[in-house]
């Protein structure tokens, strides 16, 4: 490990901040503390200045910066609302998923009621079993009856 502590994020250099840069960004902090309305007022003058403001800024970039002056399309800024503008009785717009699941559950109402119906393979499948049990019962039944009545006859034979 080298000498005075960890170094920077993988072999990079410190960074530091242009002491001038901190002064001048703490005026204009002040500033806007002390007269919130100056900021109105500046940003209305600046149309006379936003020419050289343009000059200075594409000193200021680097690289393919200063030869592209698109923003990026994909991406899509917050924009805030005001309550007056937001309409309460429009239909909101659902997202995908919410609408796969109301489909989904008018799908499976759907079944339901058809299967209640029976008219799905399901439902006639089961319908078919039960058939088979109850006539397997009934046989049971009646196996049990014959038997019983075999027994009280032997009994009262006796």
């Amino acid at each position: 490990m080298p000498r005075g502590g960890k170094r920077g994020h993988k072999g990079r250099g410190k960074q530091f901040s242009n002491p001038d840069e901190i002064d001048r960004q703490m005026k204009a902090q002040k500033e806007l503390e002390e007269n919130p309305n100056a900021e109105k007022e500046a940003s209305g003058d600046s149309d006379d200045e936003s020419s050289s403001d343009d000059d200075s800024d594409s000193r200021k970039r680097s690289g393919v910066e200063g030869l592209i002056e698109i923003e990026n399309p994909n991406r899509v800024s917050q924009k805030s609302k005001k309550v007056a503008e937001v309409d309460v009785s429009a239909p909101r717009e659902l997202s995908r998923r919410e609408r796969e699941e109301i489909e989904k559950q008018k799908s499976k109402e759907r079944y339901m009621k058809l299967h209640l119906e029976g008219k799905t393979e399901q439902a006639r499948a089961d319908l078919a079993r039960l058939a088979i049990i109850k006539k397997q019962r009934e046989d049971a039944a009646k196996k049990r009856d014959e038997l019983r009545k075999d027994a009280d006859d032997a009994k009262a034979k006796r």
